[in-house]
């Protein structure tokens, strides 16, 4: 079991920060039935109330994904494809990161900004106040924007990998699977 990334797969740990934030990204996606949901129903009674929690947990998890990623660069395995296709995938990569950034910044300003205040699993972050800041509210109204994006490019990104596996059948899916954990 290697930590690190390597040529011919990524490491435990870039695994690791992979599913555990796709496990939180489905469960904010999950939240985003608030909009249709009346409350009556699981999602709207257990998911929904979590979705600040789990946004700022992103929040903190997003910038500690990037310093690893940067510091496994020269490790990783180099695209192999090039031109249109290699631009896209590297195109499709830097905006999934940049949602994953903007969307609990934006999400953090929607609520302070609005004077909601701020907290995580109970405890207050940011107070509630009765002053709204009206800069941080217009920048926070891109969330939901910024959220469907992601939603689009997160399915890009499901498409692109089962399309290496099932079409290209090279191991661009199988290099970031949890089932090779234990494997070397």
């Amino acid at each position: 079991m290697t930590y690190h990334d390597t040529q011919g797969r990524y490491g435990v740990i870039s695994r690791l920060f992979h599913w555990i934030m796709a496990l939180f990204i489905i469960i904010q996606f999950m939240a985003l039935g608030s909009y249709i949901n009346d409350g009556e129903h699981w999602v709207g009674n257990t998911i929904v109330p979590w979705h600040v929690d789990v946004g700022l947990l992103l929040l903190v998890l997003v910038p500690l994904r990037i310093i690893w990623m940067l510091s496994q660069q020269q490790q990783r395995a180099k695209p192999q494809g090039q031109g249109v296709m290699a631009l896209l995938a590297k195109g499709g990569h830097l905006l999934l990161y940049l949602c994953m950034v903007l969307i609990p910044v934006t999400g953090v300003l929607l609520m302070v900004g609005g004077g909601h205040g701020l907290g995580l699993f109970g405890i207050e972050l940011v107070a509630e106040s009765e002053k709204s800041i009206s800069w941080a509210v217009a920048l926070g109204e891109w969330h939901a924007q910024i959220s469907w994006l992601f939603v689009a490019l997160v399915l890009g990104h499901l498409g692109a990998a089962l399309y290496h596996h099932f079409v290209k059948h090279d191991d661009t899916l199988v290099r970031m699977t949890i089932k090779r954990l234990g494997n070397s």
